[in-house]
């Protein structure tokens, strides 16, 4: 048998860690590298303070942009040759990050590194549709999504780690071992999940199709708005964390500490949340959410209004505890909730709703980052008016449900 030719299928617990590995490549990306991102900017010759923002913006440019590209793909070629594509490119990306000898150098590869990472990240999922079903496709992603919850409380403080031993650079060849041990593992050992007669050709007139049958569906539409208001929100969160805590806080190393605890709290929700949906409902739960998120990023703003400075410390933690917590279960949601009419073209659809919450995101974070001013204003107005703007998305397009419901003739 050759090394990379598997003649048989994984067992259920290899198999699951196998795709906690390629899902948690995205947010080891993102988070292991905030505890250097002020470092990074300073030694490759950052011309403003807020451009190291650019080393998360960039990776989720990639990623934008590979979310359109791996799932067509996946349906077209295979799972294994497409994964394989988004490895090979992940280790490059990380490579040419770790030799840069400049900042626009180093931009490259972050865009290169979150193009290649968007392959793990869908055609995991795929691969997980294609083997299990119901309850069992169920179990599986909770195992694994508990897996990946986990990184962003540890990643930060492994970064931290490797800067007080050695130089941020290893950060990221550090990334591209992961790509590379994930590479030989996925290889020798993952059989192609998806048979020959059930691919489909990759065309760019049934990809526009989907485009519009998703744009012209008012449910669907309305939940990649909101979608990406409240991940905008949290981008914009991520992009300006770094100098929120280590530097208007005066917190430096134990930066990473603070940062996972608030980012534990999704665990936490997502928990609650796989509990409480099935006895409320998904636009139930989400509505207050949002509520509940918007009203207290608009006490905090107020409250740092009388102030006229950074509120305590401790009333940051506990205000976006609170915040986390709800935005955890609008994720979930709103995701399921944007794809419940479109099942029929799931896979494309997948991919498509992916592109457009995460460019909007994009967009809407990056405008909330740099507005950074060495106050946490910026993050509290991006989480109010994000929160705000998702629950009248969510009403916009459950006005619609109700109304194509009304006109639908009787059976």
């Amino acid at each position: 048998m050759s090394l990379f030719t598997p003649s048989r299928s994984l067992s259920q617990s290899e198999f699951v860690a196998l795709i906690a590995i390629l899902m948690a490549m995205v947010g080891m990306s993102v988070d292991s590298m905030l505890p250097a991102m002020g470092i990074i900017a300073t030694e490759l010759g950052a011309a403003e303070p807020n451009d190291r923002q650019l080393i998360l913006s960039t990776l989720f440019g990639g990623l934008t942009l590979g979310l359109w590209f791996y799932g067509p793909l996946s349906d077209a070629i295979g799972r294994r040759r497409a994964l394989v594509l988004g490895l090979v490119l992940f280790v490059a990306g990380s490579l040419l990050c770790a030799m840069a000898t400049s900042f626009p150098m180093l931009l490259a590869g972050r865009l290169l590194q979150g193009f290649g990472a968007a392959g793990p990240r869908i055609v995991s999922v795929a691969m997980v549709r294609d083997l299990h079903a119901g309850r069992s496709m169920a179990r599986i992603m909770s195992i694994a999504m508990s897996i990946f919850i986990l990184v962003p409380v540890f990643a930060p403080a492994i970064g931290q780690g490797v800067l007080l031993v050695a130089s941020w650079r290893v950060i990221f060849a550090g990334l591209g071992v992961m790509g590379l041990i994930a590479f030989i593992w996925f290889m020798a050992r993952q059989p192609e999940t998806l048979n020959p007669e059930n691919r489909r050709p990759f065309t760019p007139g049934g990809l526009w199709r989907a485009v519009w049958e998703v744009a012209g569906n008012r449910v669907t539409l309305g939940y990649i708005l909101a979608t990406g208001a409240i991940f905008g929100a949290f981008i914009g969160y991520l992009n300006s964390t770094q100098q929120i805590f280590a530097e208007a806080y005066g917190l430096g190393a134990a930066f990473p500490l603070y940062f996972g605890s608030l980012a534990a709290g999704f665990g936490v929700a997502s928990l609650v949340n796989a509990r409480l949906v099935m006895k409320f409902g998904m636009q139930y739960l989400s509505v207050r959410a949002g509520i509940v998120l918007s009203v207290i990023a608009v006490a905090l703003l107020v409250t740092e209004l009388i102030l006229g400075s950074l509120p305590p410390l401790w009333l940051f933690m506990g205000a976006f505890g609170a915040i986390f917590f709800c935005a955890a279960i609008l994720f979930g949601n709103y995701n399921a909730l944007a794809m419940e009419p479109m099942g029929h073209i799931a896979g494309s659809a997948s991919a498509i709703i992916g592109t457009a919450t995460t460019g909007l995101s994009l967009l809407v974070g990056t405008v909330i980052g740099q507005a950074y001013d060495g106050t946490a204003l910026p993050v509290a107005i991006g989480f109010a008016s994000m929160g705000m703007a998702a629950v009248a998305a969510q009403n916009w397009a459950e006005t619609g449900r109700t109304k194509l419901a009304a006109i639908k003739p009787a059976r």
